[in-house]
This record gives structure tokens, C-alpha cells and sequence, in this order.
């Protein structure tokens, strides 16, 4: 299995201004091309906005998406961030994983209450693990983070892991930053898989500062890359070693001990 290239768009979200944050996207990205796989912070084009009555888009008819999937298709990649999604079911804070005209979706299971997201949005309730290039990822929205049982990494039949990597698109903010950090750390660690975290930068209209910290973490709990700037938008990047993960988890088979 070949190394997975990796970069995160990490940029402060105009509130609530879907087409200004369509614009920043490009301009971040216009002469950035080499990578597999791009991470876009939790809803993306409107930032953490509990107005769904008029923020929300269908699945069928989504700015968002034909905006991802034109993104994905011009620069070969795939694509995973959260959108805001109603359907008949309810309302939802909705990750996609989107590659050219696929798309598989992955509804966030653990509503941040503090924040007023349990009242806005339902919960979802199926895990979502998909794949790129022969790796196993496992698809998550941040306050997802403070539940690790949601991801309990283990063996299958065959005897390989369940997912290699854990996708995380968030708005966590400057204040509970260093929770952020270590929690990564500790699923990259207890999972034995790469963690893949993309946050904001700047601030939003209820007043919480953003200051990124958008991280790609080793098996082993290291930092592999991170911004420069922790308050300004850039884009990180970063590579997979499927050879490193696949050393220290034989070295190191912890996994198999359930």
C-alpha cells in the first residue's frame, strides 16, 4: 500500500457566508495540488452556526457538495469535512466524504450541548470507515472526540485492524485547546492508527476565538505536522506511512489484546 499525502485547509470561516468561504477555499488552495486527501473544518462554508432554518441544504441540492465535488475533481483528491444537512429524518451535522462524483456520508454522533447543537441537530448513530487508496478511514466530527468508545480500534477476521486512520474536521476553540491536543494524541495512541485533525482559525459571531492547531499524529502519539502560524489560515501537509504503522503495530501488538 503506497504513502497517503495529506493536507489540511485550516482558515478562519466567514460566518454564516457560504460564497466568501467558497472564495477563501481557492485562494488557499490555487497553487497547492500535491495531495490525496483534503480535510476542511467542521461546516465548512457557514462556520459552528446553530441556524439551520436557514443555513441547511438537501443532499440533492447542495451548494456544498457541488462545491466539494468540483474542489475534488480539479485537484484529484478526495474530499472529507461537515456540512449542514435537513432531510425527512431531521437535521443534521453531516460529514461527506467526497471523491470526484462519490460520496459517503457520516452524521455526527455526539452533539455538542454546551454549544446548543443537541437542540438544533440530530444525532447520528452508524460509524462510517471508508476507503482511499487501500486505507481504512475512520470518518469523525469534533465533540465526537471525547468519546473514545465511539472508536474502539480491534482485530477483524483476517486479522488486520479495523480502520488505519481517524478523521477529525472541528471548531474547537482557543480556550479548551490543550483538550484538543492530548485527546488526539491518546486516540492516535490507544487505536495505534494515524489521527487526522483539521480545525478553524479567527473568531465567530458568538464570540469564541479559534486559534487551529490542526494536527496529523503518528501511531506513536508524535507530531508529524502542524502550522506554522497557529492564528493564521495556511494549508498543512503532511504523509502516511503505511510501512511506518505497519512496523509499530508488530512491534507493539496491543490490539490483539481484547
Amino acid at each position: 500500500m503506497r504513502d497517503l499525502k495529506i493536507a489540511l485547509l485550516q482558515f478562519n470561516q466567514i460566518w454564516e457566508n457560504k460564497q466568501a468561504n467558497f472564495a477563501e477555499i481557492k485562494k488557499v488552495l490555487s497553487d497547492k495540488k500535491d495531495f490525496d486527501l483534503l480535510l476542511l473544518p467542521e461546516m465548512f462554508h457557514t462556520g459552528f452556526s446553530m441556524n439551520h432554518q436557514e443555513m441547511a441544504e438537501e443532499m440533492h441540492n447542495s451548494e456544498g457538495i457541488e462545491f466539494l465535488k468540483e474542489i475534488s475533481k480539479t485537484y484529484k483528491a478526495a474530499i472529507y469535512t461537515s456540512l449542514i444537512i435537513k432531510s425527512k429524518e431531521g437535521v443534521y451535522n453531516r460529514g461527506v466524504f467526497i471523491r470526484e462524483n462519490q460520496l459517503e456520508i457520516y452524521d455526527k454522533r455526539k452533539c455538542f450541548g454546551l454549544g446548543g447543537e443537541a437542540d438544533a441537530y440530530q444525532a447520528g448513530t452508524k460509524a462510517m470507515i471508508s476507503t482511499l487508496l487501500g486505507w481504512r478511514l475512520n470518518l469523525q466530527i469534533c465533540y465526537d472526540l471525547r468519546f473514545p468508545e465511539l472508536i474502539r480500534n480491534e482485530i477483524e477476521h483476517g486479522g488486520v485492524p479495523k480502520y488505519d486512520a481517524l478523521l477529525y474536521v472541528a471548531n474547537w476553540p482557543k480556550k479548551r485547546i490543550q483538550h484538543w491536543i492530548k485527546l488526539l494524541q491518546a486516540r492516535a495512541i490507544e487505536n495505534q492508527c494515524y489521527v487526522i485533525a483539521c480545525n478553524r482559525v479567527g473568531a465567530d459571531n458568538n464570540n469564541l476565538e479559534y486559534n487551529g492547531k490542526s494536527l496529523i499524529i503518528d501511531a506513536n502519539g508524535d507530531i508529524l505536522s502542524q502550522e506554522s502560524n497557529d492564528f493564521m489560515g495556511e494549508l498543512i501537509q503532511g504523509t502516511l506511512s503505511f510501512n511506518s504503522l505497519k512496523k509499530l503495530r508488530a512491534e507493539l501488538p496491543f490490539l490483539e489484546d481484547r
